[in-house]
């Protein structure tokens, strides 16, 4: 059966690793942006739509014919009020708007571990700490994400939809420093979570972690198995590398390794961070 998926910021970081990980016979990708992606090798039927996801006519018309949304466009980093109110909150409110005008059932919206940046690791939870954790935003940024989290619950009680929000750790192609030995995600295991985000049938309302199963990981991967994503790819492979060159980890102690949002806790609020 065809499928037509569309991805907000489809010229970004995220979208090209999925791209290619996502092309399939018979599926369809709508990229949107407020730029042209760059082509991609390996990437497979693919149309490009122009527009904002602040403006809510373009998104629902570019809707049209969607099967499902995988919502990773807004303001990426800390930033000031502003920005991170109209691109992440408003900006999601636009998208799951124009999906119900559009008839759009199924919403896979990017939030972050910045929304619960402050938790820090507990090991009475033997499964890890689980993917919904109340919010304790560590920025800005993770404020306005937990905006994106409660309009998805608004729309799935009020309206129906489908809506799986996915608190990303370190989706990166290697994990960032120490601490991505335990909070990657590898671009392979991304693509498996937004397959089964796709794929499961009338999950109503979820919060997933959006993890690889490392060895040293100290997030559930309880919720994520609830809905069919199996991480296959462990970031100890490049422990021996990073020891070496950063010393033996702390997890239990350490707060840049210990809070779910690491340094981001101790940065000045409304400063953009590269």
């Amino acid at each position: 059966m065809a499928q037509r998926l569309l991805i907000t910021g489809g010229s970004g970081k995220v979208a090209t690793s999925l791209r290619p990980r996502l092309a399939a016979p018979g599926r369809t990708l709508r990229l949107l942006d407020i730029v042209a992606p760059a082509p991609v090798d390996g990437s497979g039927d693919e149309e490009v739509v122009i527009a904002s996801v602040d403006d809510l006519d373009a998104l629902t018309a570019a809707f049209a014919d969607v099967d499902a949304i995988v919502h990773l466009g807004g303001q990426s980093k800390e930033s000031d009020a502003e920005d991170v109110l109209r691109l992440n909150a408003y900006g999601t409110y636009c998208v799951l708007e124009a999906a119900r005008r559009a008839g759009v059932k199924r919403v896979v919206l990017a939030s972050s571990s910045h929304a619960v940046g402050f938790h820090e690791r507990d090991d009475s939870y033997p499964d890890g700490l689980p993917a919904d954790l109340p919010p304790r935003p560590d920025t800005l940024y993770g404020w306005s994400k937990t905006a994106v989290e409660s309009l998805g619950r608004l729309y799935v009680d009020r309206f129906g939809l489908d809506v799986i929000c996915l608190r990303i750790g370190l989706w990166f192609p290697t994990p960032p420093q120490l601490r991505g030995l335990a909070l990657w995600l590898s671009p392979d295991d991304g693509a498996r979570l937004v397959e089964a985000c796709v794929a499961v049938e009338h999950p109503g309302y979820r919060i997933v972690w959006g993890v690889s199963r490392n060895t040293r990981r100290w997030w559930s991967l309880a919720e994520g198995e609830a809905i069919g994503y199996f991480p296959k790819d462990d970031a100890e492979i490049f422990a021996e590398r990073y020891v070496a060159e950063f010393g033996e980890p702390d997890f239990e102690h350490d707060p840049l390794l210990n809070r779910v949002g690491s340094y981001w806790c101790d940065h000045p609020l409304g400063q953009r961070m590269g």
